[in-house]
């Protein structure tokens, strides 16, 4: 076989530069993904009992950028929607980003409102805090909270997704589910938010449905890579088994999906429901809220974290640390010396946490320096 492109990897990364250059630069492109399905840790399918499932976790779109949502929605309609998640604190369920209303629901009125005051005063309102900030800065009743908020709402649910304390991780980790001095309950604020119609994988299917554009899936590229001739390779799998972990394993945190089918129209109130302080699992997932599948039945995911063992798990949260950097750093250097021939690009091969609007964009942006170059 002959193409121009070889593209490692067929999730949100490997299938927009896989479009791009197939209908923008005219090129031949071949995508070979190891699983046996597109779209990566977005994928979505029907179960036995007929109910769409993201079998990788929920995936609830939402992005900033005009430009990814409008070249994604070359290939789909959008469900409108807001994803709202509860966290379960002293057996009460809260909103999360852990917001005003949170407040109101877990304290007396009178000292809720004293909170209220103290938190717009010292912060403003609208503001999202960093819970290590507030820790810091906070004194008198709100030193109280914020050891409240971070013993209740993240210390353990830190210990249990990442089996590292807070303070072990980068800042960017925390920061992500910050206090919200608000009353908005939506987990997000961006200006674009929906769900594909009718699902994640009929979107990727859209991409890559292009004469230019041949798909192998179910196939580890090494196995085929030699009766293959290509001018250049984009990846978007893991960077050191690429080098064959020659300066050793990046570190990620892996996920378990257990899969229930419930015989009730719903289970639960919103699509995610964070448990810190219970179990060992860290959340219950319900897909119809996002979806807005009817049907008499539901099917919700207990969320597992477990440990990465490469062949036998599933890498998905890269682990932010400064030493997990310099490693990767080392790598970077390898893919300098190739770049004239493989291009790394993707959370995996960038070795970076990415939402999938990030991943697209991160997308994009490499193939407009791929364009430029050619003129």
């Amino acid at each position: 076989m002959k193409v121009d492109w070889v593209v490692i990897g067929a999730g949100f990364t490997g299938a927009t530069l896989a479009e791009r250059l197939a209908s923008q630069l005219d090129q031949k492109v071949l995508v070979i993904e190891k699983r046996d399905h597109i779209g990566g840790n977005s994928y979505d399918c029907y179960d036995k009992e007929g109910i769409l499932i993201h079998k990788y976790g929920s995936h609830t779109f939402h992005t900033n950028s005009a430009m990814v949502w409008n070249y994604l929605s070359q290939f789909t309609e959008w469900r409108p929607y807001f994803h709202h998640v509860l966290v379960v604190v002293d057996g009460k369920k809260v909103p999360v980003p852990f917001n005003l209303n949170s407040i109101y629901t877990l304290f007396p009125k009178k000292y809720a409102e004293k909170l209220e005051e103290l938190l717009i005063q010292h912060f403003g309102f609208g503001v999202k805090v960093p819970i290590l900030k507030l820790r810091e800065k906070a004194s008198g009743d709100l030193s109280f909270l914020a050891e409240y908020i971070y013993q209740k709402v993240f210390y353990r649910y830190t210990l249990k997704h990442w089996e590292l304390k807070p303070e072990e991780l980068d800042a960017s980790v925390t920061a992500r589910v910050p206090v919200y001095i608000s009353r908005d309950n939506r987990y997000f604020q961006d200006i674009f938010q929906g769900i594909p119609m009718p699902s994640y994988t009929a979107l990727f299917s859209r991409m890559l449905n292009h004469p230019n554009i041949k798909l192998l899936l179910n196939t580890d590229y090494r196995e085929v890579i030699d009766e293959i001739k290509f001018k250049r390779m984009i990846y978007t799998g893991p960077i050191d088994a690429f080098f064959d972990y020659r300066h050793g394993l990046l570190p990620y945190r892996s996920l378990y999906f257990d899969f229930v089918t419930k015989n009730q129209e719903y289970f639960q109130e919103a699509g995610t429901i964070n448990y810190p302080n219970d179990y060992e699992f860290t959340r219950i997932l319900e897909q119809k809220h996002l979806t807005g599948q009817i049907s008499p039945k539901t099917t919700i995911t207990f969320v597992y974290p477990q440990q990465y063992n490469p062949g036998k798990t599933d890498p998905y949260y890269p682990i932010p640390r400064a030493e997990n950097r310099q490693l990767y750093n080392l790598y970077l250097k390898e893919a300098e010396q190739i770049k004239d021939r493989v291009l790394f690009a993707g959370w995996l091969a960038d070795y970076k946490y990415y939402n999938m609007d990030q991943a697209v964009a991160r997308a994009l942006t490499l193939f407009k320096e791929i364009a430029e170059k050619r003129v």
